[in-house]
């Protein structure tokens, strides 16, 4: 099992064959749409952008790319040189990167929210399917009782130390993971940027989409529920102005061939999220329904309702193959 780093940095500036307007009713100028698609954290990405100024829309989007990059050097566990890395491999990182301190105190809270349901030290769980799984002729029944037990009890949201921007680990073999809320906010971040050049009607997504105001001609953006049997296809579709909609599903990554095991785990219990269940959170940003759509899937039924509300989210939508099951809003 390996992820991909590889980035696309293509921009490409979008015909109408795409199926979105290209005039803008104020003063009725030409409006292309230009688009970058990439990678973020390992997740596909997309900027776009409704420009009347193609220079100035290639100019942002390089300049949301170049903050994309500053922060996967904080971020990512996938490379050895960032923050995240090095507090994993020494336990403490001294003067941490301002935005590290702030997404892990955000981490934190919701942690707490949730009741250590969404927990960003479950890394070594997570580490512990992953190494069984990526074995020679691993058991179908997965990595042993005692092992993931031995994993877990190095979780613990409230063993993460912040002092200033210090951050340590209270135990020794502890590790982090922020992908989970990690891409809704470094979509923040991006789209916060694209603002800075003046731009409103645009869609960036860094792993969840956020849709920024609405689109040109006035209408709301639409945003489709991944069928959790074939996520290339959508059971459902939201209508979202100036929101997030973040999905979680066990199918995003299988650590075997029966999917009986997912990248979704139980932070108090050890066990994976089913493969065939997702759920969408529609938020104000996106960290928040990142977050909250991994802590959602695992919230049991009569606790969904609360979590969602404490933590700031506005919908949830759990959907399998056959669609929408259940709504649940704050």
């Amino acid at each position: 099992m390996s992820v991909s780093l590889t980035r696309r940095r293509a921009i490409t500036v979008l015909a109408a064959a795409a199926g979105l307007p290209l005039l803008l009713k104020a003063g009725r100028a030409e409006a292309r749409v230009v688009e970058w698609q990439g990678t973020t954290l390992g997740a596909p990405s997309t900027i776009r952008l409704f420009a009347t100024d193609e220079a100035k829309a290639h100019a942002a989007i390089e300049a949301g790319l170049a903050e994309l990059a500053r922060l996967e050097t904080i971020f990512s566990v996938y490379r050895a040189d960032t923050t995240i890395s090095a507090l994993n491999r020494d336990g403490r990182v001294n003067a941490a990167p301002a935005e590290f301190v702030e997404l892990l105190t955000r981490s934190l809270s919701l942690a707490d929210i949730t009741g250590g349901l969404y927990d960003p030290t479950v890394q070594p769980v997570w580490q512990t399917y992953f190494r069984h799984f990526t074995q020679a002729h691993p058991d179908a029944n997965g990595p042993s009782a005692d092992s993931v037990k031995a994993a877990l009890d190095l979780v613990g949201w409230h063993n993460v130390r912040i002092d200033g921007r210090d951050v340590a680990f209270a135990r020794p073999g502890m590790g982090l993971t922020l992908n989970s809320g990690g891409q809704g906010y470094i979509t923040d971040k991006v789209a916060m940027v694209l603002r800075g050049f003046g731009f409103e009607n645009m869609l960036v997504d860094m792993g969840e989409p956020r849709a920024l105001s609405t689109k040109p001609d006035g209408s709301a953006w639409k945003i489709g529920i991944a069928n959790p049997a074939d996520p290339s296809k959508a059971v459902a579709e939201v209508d979202v102005v100036d929101k997030c909609v973040a999905t979680s599903g066990g199918y995003g990554t299988i650590f075997d061939e029966a999917g009986r095991f997912t990248h979704i785990i139980n932070a108090r219990t050890g066990q994976t999220a089913p493969m065939l269940e997702g759920v969408s959170v529609i938020a104000p940003n996106a960290f928040t329904a990142d977050g909250l759509s991994t802590a959602m899937l695992l919230a049991p039924v009569e606790n969904r309702a609360a979590i969602l509300k404490a933590a700031g989210g506005e919908r949830a939508i759990y959907v399998t193959p056959d669609g929408v099951t259940a709504t649940v809003d704050a």
